[in-house]
């Protein structure tokens, strides 16, 4: 009973934080940040009537998933259980300790895995593609690959199965593996990149930001203020716990992050992991090489697209590549798409202008619509998340001839007009 009212008086104040913070710019999913469950959106898609689609090619994140490992829950675990063990655990820090328990005990032997809800996300998507383009699954091959990863491995298996349980005369061909890497892990392949990752140009830059942003007293208020702890420790055990936390609802779990953490404290938590994605996975001022990357995916998104409109491989009707968002960072980045691609000398403006909630929320995905016109004309739109958005620069056209998408895209490719 003492447990239930000390809960619900930590739930009380986080909800009055939170509504005395309702002006704050990001909602309480947006700061969940690449963890953000799949915006789905409320209505279909609808395109002119003199244009008629003929192909998609596809490009995916992994539905919603457990954590991918229990490496921050055992880190957590193992600074709670210290603390009690030295009797300056909060009532906070208890209520921390037994969702941590439940998060490992519902995780064990899933970790990474695909959960329920990330299942539905890729047969929502599904859905609505079938949906929106009927002509295409009627008389047409889709082919599916993904990476070795079971959770994307399975993302396309939830979304190839919804397409067969709406039409099971529909011909799929599936493929998963290493043979795939090249375009769906290239992170993995690029010797430079993995060192840059690991130790490169990135590192003071975030680690400065960190240290003057990052806040420490979300695990103080759970440890107590009388364990020894320094504050570089704290802030690391923060962004931990953030970590953690911020799966939740990925994960089905409503652990009432707000218990945990002001709206501000949020904010810079979630700015601080933003940063690191951005400058890990993206092109900045600093480099190019995170987007460079994904050279081998957009070649091969524009070569097959190009293959279908010149009728060299006319009966895929549809393209569809599961992998990561490490997969997908670069590549909306290579392919300068707005909000996925931002250079600035000045780190404090990244918050405002790259957001990894809108880019890589969980089953992110970007659909390239290829479009027949009554004129015999082909026309592109590029749908990220669902979302048609503008290719070219200064230019708000939504529905761009393949040949002007092409120029830009090879553009963005190698540099060159």
């Amino acid at each position: 009973m003492k447990r239930l009212f000390i809960f619900a008086a930590l739930l009380l104040s986080a909800m009055l934080t939170w509504n005395l913070n309702a002006s704050d710019r990001y909602t309480l999913l947006d700061l969940m940040g690449s963890a953000k469950p799949y915006p789905a959106p409320d209505s279909l898609l609808t395109h002119p009537d003199s244009l008629q689609a003929v192909m998609i090619n596809h490009v995916g994140r992994h539905g919603a998933r457990f954590p991918a490992s229990d490496e921050r829950a055992m880190a957590l675990l193992d600074i709670l259980q210290k603390a009690e063990k030295a009797g300056t655990i909060t009532p906070t820090g208890r209520m921390l300790l037994e969702l941590t328990y439940n998060v490992v005990m519902y995780s064990t032997g899933r970790w990474g895995t695909l959960d329920p809800l990330g299942m539905a996300e890729q047969r929502g998507i599904a859905s609505r593609m079938r949906e929106t383009y009927p002509q295409l699954f009627d008389d047409g091959t889709v082919t599916a690959i993904s990476s070795y990863v079971p959770r994307c491995i399975m993302s396309m298996y939830s979304f190839t199965h919804e397409l067969a349980s709406i039409n099971n005369h529909i011909d799929i061909s599936t493929n998963s593996g290493r043979v795939n890497s090249p375009l769906m892990r290239p992170f993995d392949l690029n010797k430079e990149y993995v060192d840059y990752r690991k130790d490169g140009s990135w590192k003071p830059v975030y680690d400065s930001y960190f240290d003057s942003h990052a806040p420490a007293n979300p695990i103080i208020r759970a440890i107590g203020a009388d364990y020894p702890i320094d504050r570089k420790q704290a802030q690391e055990l923060s962004m931990t716990e953030y970590g953690l936390l911020a799966g939740l609802r990925a994960m089905s779990i409503d652990g009432h992050i707000t218990a945990f953490f002001s709206i501000e404290e949020l904010n810079a938590l979630w700015a601080c992991n933003n940063l690191k994605q951005y400058l890990q996975r993206t092109a900045s001022s600093l480099t190019t090489l995170p987007a460079s990357i994904a050279s081998k995916l957009l070649d091969n998104l524009i070569t097959t697209t190009d293959d279908f409109i010149a009728g060299r491989n006319d009966s895929i009707k549809v393209m569809l590549r599961f992998g990561h968002a490490e997969t997908m960072m670069p590549l909306l980045s290579l392919m300068r798409l707005p909000g996925c691609y931002y250079v600035t000398d000045d780190m404090e403006s990244v918050a405002q202008h790259w957001h990894n909630f809108h880019v890589v929320p969980m089953a992110s995905n970007l659909q390239i619509i290829v479009f027949r016109s009554t004129s015999g004309r082909y026309y592109v739109r590029f749908d990220l998340n669902e979302c048609p958005v503008p290719l070219l620069p200064d230019d708000s056209r939504i529905y761009i001839p393949w040949d002007e998408a092409k120029a830009r895209l090879k553009y963005c490719l190698t540099g060159q007009e």
